[in-house]
C-alpha cells in the first residue's frame, strides 16, 4: 500500500459524455458564434477595423474577464526608429560591481608601480636590503680572490 493512505485511480469506472450532450453543447457554441458575427456585421466597417486593431484576440477566458494586474508587465515591441543607440545602457548591479572592482584593481596597480602603496614600500625596502647584501657578498668574494692571487704570487717567488 502506498504511503499517505492515498489509493490509485486504476479501479475506478470511466465516465463518458453523452452524445446528445455533446451535440447540444456544439449547437450552443455555433449559435453564440453566429450571434457575434451578426452583431459585428451590423456595425460599420470603419468601427470594425478600429476595434480589431485596438484589441488583440484573446484566448480562453481572457476575453470574458477584464483583469487589471498591476504586476503584469506587457512586452512592448519597439520600432527601429524609436531605439536610441546613443542612450546609456542600464547596467545590472553585478555588472556595476565588476566594473568598479576592475577600476579599483587598475588604480592599485598604478599606485603600486609608482611605489606609493604600503606593499610596494615594503617590497622596495626588502629589495634594498637584498641588493646591499649582494654587494657586500660581491666585495667579500673580490677581496678573497685578491688575497688568493697575492698568496699565489708569493708562493711562486
Amino acid at each position: 500500500m502506498p504511503r499517505g493512505g492515498k489509493k490509485g485511480h486504476k479501479g475506478r469506472g470511466k465516465q463518458f459524455s453523452n452524445p446528445e450532450e455533446i451535440d447540444r453543447q456544439m449547437k450552443a457554441q455555433r449559435e453564440l458564434e453566429e450571434n457575434e458575427g451578426a452583431e459585428r456585421g451590423s456595425s460599420s466597417e470603419s468601427e470594425e477595423e478600429s476595434s480589431s486593431d485596438e484589441e488583440p484576440k484573446r484566448k480562453g477566458v481572457e476575453g470574458l474577464i477584464e483583469i487589471e494586474n498591476p504586476n503584469r508587465v506587457s512586452q512592448k515591441s519597439k520600432k527601429v526608429v524609436e531605439i536610441d543607440v546613443n542612450a546609456p545602457k542600464e547596467l545590472s548591479r553585478r555588472e556595476r560591481e565588476e566594473i568598479e572592482k576592475q577600476k579599483a584593481k587598475e588604480r592599485y596597480m598604478k599606485l603600486h608601480l609608482e611605489g606609493k602603496t604600503d606593499q610596494a614600500k615594503a617590497d622596495l625596502a626588502r629589495l634594498a636590503i637584498i641588493k646591499k647584501q649582494r654587494e657586500d657578498a660581491a666585495k667579500k668574494r673580490e677581496e678573497l680572490r685578491k688575497e688568493k692571487e697575492a698568496e699565489e704570487a708569493k708562493s711562486k717567488r
